[in-house]
């Protein structure tokens, strides 16, 4: 389970074109505060999503041979069939140029409860799904399983967490670093995403074909 998190979790945390919305964020007019209540409605629906889950389970997996561990490692194989399938759309778009989002376009005027929505809105749901369906198969009989799904909601949200400190700490340093990170993303973005999603959805799909056929045996 833990390795499963730690591979979702950095996945999430580096998804190219949040990085570069949230540094852009907190460059913006108020951006420390808009920063923060991104974040809070980034790590509120992860929670949300793992706390569900728990409550579901009550943190007792299905047994293996049944029909729901079936479903849950079934669900993460079509979830890493959907990410291949978005990395081979991404390496087919190679070479286009990009359009910026219109809400880049508004950020000075953003308020919190809107850096908050587009925290929840620019979530990669696919990913937190894959997480989700890992907690589904975690027995969370001791406090370091407990930590390790504290872990994965951190790990999550943590390079929005380290942008927001650098920019804190070292505000025109930190915007200079966002306009390199940005120009790095127009120059890159699309080779990141498909080397992440064909990562990221290979394991997935990998492994939990290797468990399918396990339980079957």
């Amino acid at each position: 389970m833990v390795l499963d998190l730690v591979i979702i979790g950095l996945a999430i945390t580096l998804e190219p074109l949040t990085l570069v919305g949230f540094g852009l964020i907190v460059s913006a007019a108020k951006g420390l505060w808009k920063g923060l209540a991104f974040m809070a409605g980034w790590l509120v629906c992860v929670v949300a999503v793992v706390a569900v889950v728990v409550l579901i389970t009550g943190g007792k997996p299905p047994k293996p041979h049944t029909a729901p561990s079936t479903v849950a490692l079934v669900i993460k194989a079509l979830i890493g069939v959907l990410l291949i399938w978005l990395g081979y759309r991404q390496w087919r778009r190679m070479g286009r140029p990009h359009k910026q989002p219109g809400w880049m376009a508004r950020l000075d005027h953003l308020s919190p409860w809107a850096a908050a929505g587009l925290g929840a809105f620019l979530l990669p749901w696919s990913l937190v799904a894959a997480g989700a369906a890992t907690v589904v198969q975690a027995k969370l009989s001791t406090v370091g399983d407990w930590l390790a799904l504290v872990f994965f909601c951190l790990l999550a949200t943590s390079s929005f967490l380290v942008m927001e400190l650098y920019t804190a700490l070292s505000p025109e340093a930190a915007k200079a670093r966002t306009q390199q990170l940005r120009g790095w993303m127009d120059r890159h973005q699309d080779q990141a995403i498909v080397i992440g999603a064909l990562l990221v959805g290979g394991w997935l799909l990998g492994k939990s074909l290797y468990l399918i056929v396990s339980q079957a045996g």
